[in-house]
């Protein structure tokens, strides 16, 4: 069995603990404590995070994603978007970028450095408020969804006013993607007590039949 290697550590912002990247031969890990956020072997649920709501959107789409983690997502909806699309990432934690420009470069393939996309440095919260229907879809992938684990402050994303907000910020018929590691009831009946149709999509971590059950709510902003 390989060991485990610690490339290095990200302290998160406003006191929100540390990241850890670790390599296993061509494998990649991203933890917080314990908790395992993200894994390269297993993009399936990301990708579908990606895959889902540009089906729903179109190809010029505007797209706010939050939260970079290894770029599966993003990659995913370059692929489905179109070139008068536009993309922004949302990424709290400066040196997960760097990973991706170093590292982990051959997982982005490229993705940072299309002209589609911009990369915002901060809480994405910070992008969901800067424009009324500035967006047709907002995808969020942060901390381990509705039930975090990670970071308390990111409970505000999914709290009434975080949902109020991006109703704000997407366009009629615009929809919010939101992944989780697992199911969440509560977090269902918030959509809809905010406004939003909800359609609740279940996905494997490795895509197809394979890897662990993880949950994509689409919301839509009727």
């Amino acid at each position: 069995m390989i060991p485990w290697e610690h490339l290095d550590t990200a302290v998160v912002p406003d006191g929100g603990g540390e990241l850890r990247l670790m390599r296993r031969g061509a494998e990649y890990s991203i933890m917080a404590g314990a908790i395992e956020l993200m894994n390269s072997r297993l993009s399936g649920s990301e990708e579908a995070l990606a895959t889902l709501v540009c089906a729903r959107v179109g190809p010029g789409a505007r797209l706010l994603i939050g939260g970079y983690g290894m770029g599966f997502t993003l990659r995913a909806a370059l692929a489905a978007l179109g070139p008068q699309a536009s993309l922004v990432v949302a990424e709290l934690v400066p040196k997960v970028v760097d990973w991706a420009r170093g590292p982990m470069a051959h997982l982005s393939a490229g993705g940072l450095e299309d002209p589609r996309v911009s990369v915002v440095l901060g809480d994405v919260s910070r992008a969901i408020a800067a424009g009324a229907k500035a967006y047709d879809a907002i995808a969020l992938d942060v901390d381990n969804g509705p039930e975090g684990l990670s970071r308390k402050e990111n409970d505000r994303l999914y709290s009434r006013e975080g949902l109020a907000a991006a109703r704000r910020a997407l366009s009629p018929g615009g929809v919010l993607a939101v992944w989780s590691s697992g199911p969440s009831e509560a977090f269902t009946r918030r959509l809809k007590s905010a406004g939003f149709d909800v359609e609740v999509v279940p996905v494997r971590a490795g895509g197809g039949k394979r890897g662990a059950r993880h949950v994509i709510w689409l919301a839509t902003n009727p």
